[in-house]
């Protein structure tokens, strides 16, 4: 089952797994910093555009940023 704070816990892990600060990460989805932080503290969703973008960003699947799987299979 999806939860805000689990995406944005995975969200957290991969762009610091990636040594990306929010501001760059913003950069890439065309949004603001303050937009990441919301995202990742939970209160904050996002587009399917944007989630799109971070799955081939971060080469994940959106099941695992999601919170479907455990699994953040690379993309096919």
């Amino acid at each position: 089952m999806y939860h805000n704070e689990l995406f944005g816990l995975r969200l957290r892990k991969m762009r610091s797994h990636n040594h990306e600060t929010q501001r760059e990460l913003a950069e890439v989805l065309g949004v603001k910093p303050n937009q990441i932080g919301e995202m990742e503290n939970g209160r904050g969703a996002t587009t399917l555009a944007k989630l799109a973008q971070l799955c081939a960003h971060y080469n994940v699947t959106a099941d695992y940023l999601l919170g479907l799987t455990d699994e953040p299979r690379p993309l096919r």
